[in-house]
């Protein structure tokens, strides 16, 4: 409600200056056309047709001037147009942040490969287990260390490694 409120008093106050502008515009009009002399239509039809010309040639002299300044507050336009673009294109597009999503892993393949496969995959389910009996009998395989050195010292200890 506060933001209502503050655009409709931004919008008074505009409309204030908007009618202020307007008096002022009325003002001026009055001004000037009060500095102009007051026609003169007596005389013959040489003396008019040579006012009527220099008022045409004021006319035009006008247009010209209205004319340069369009065409310059159009160039400006252009110019801010284009300064704004290679702004946006200096910042580049901004990324928004990124939201951190906890996700299970069943959620997540369901999101990749969409509804048609509900493939549930147990991940845990799949590991290896690891048997502890397993390297028990692996260490009692290899027996004591010290008589497989003392097998295989001497000549007879490599004999055997090569042959058998």
């Amino acid at each position: 409600m506060v933001h209502w409120m503050k655009q409709s008093l931004v919008l008074q106050i505009a409309f204030e200056l908007i009618e202020v502008e307007k008096k002022e515009a009325v003002q001026e009009k009055a001004n000037f056309m009060a500095e102009l002399p007051a026609l003169d239509l007596s005389g013959d039809q040489t003396a008019l047709v040579e006012m009527l010309k220099k008022l045409a040639q004021s006319i035009d002299k006008v247009d010209e001037e209205r004319y340069d300044a369009e065409s310059k507050v159009t160039k400006a336009d252009k110019e801010i147009e284009d300064l704004r673009m290679k702004v946006v294109e200096i910042q580049g597009m901004k990324k928004p942040a990124l939201k951190k999503v906890r996700m299970s892993a069943d959620a997540m393949l369901q999101a990749l490969l969409g509804t048609k496969h509900k493939a549930s995959m147990d991940f845990r389910a799949n590991l290896k287990e690891v048997k502890k009996e397993v390297k028990e009998e692996a260490v009692d395989a290899v027996g004591d260390w010290r008589k497989n050195v003392d097998e295989q010292a001497g000549m007879d200890g490599r004999k055997k490694k090569f042959q058998g």
